[in-house]
């Protein structure tokens, strides 16, 4: 582990892809992720993929900026 321990990222375009890749990458280095994606079903299962209580999953549409803000609200809460 290293300076991502006990950190919280949340990653946007999480489903898939870079996004994906870079929560993996995350979650090996120890921190909590959250993958948010327009595509919710592809979220959870890439969240559920990574590690259990590692990543957890949103659905998030960017262009949404109340939704943007709920979602760092929640994560801050949560975490």
């Amino acid at each position: 582990m290293d300076a991502f321990t006990d950190k919280v990222a949340i990653i946007t375009g999480g489903a898939s892809g870079i996004g994906q890749a870079l929560g993996a990458a995350l979650v090996h280095r120890g921190a909590r992720v959250v993958l948010a994606d327009v595509n919710g079903d592809g979220a959870r299962a890439a969240a559920v993929a990574l590690a259990a209580g590692a990543a957890t999953s949103a659905t998030l549409d960017v262009t949404d900026a109340a939704s943007v803000e709920r979602l760092i609200n929640e994560t801050a809460s949560t975490h």
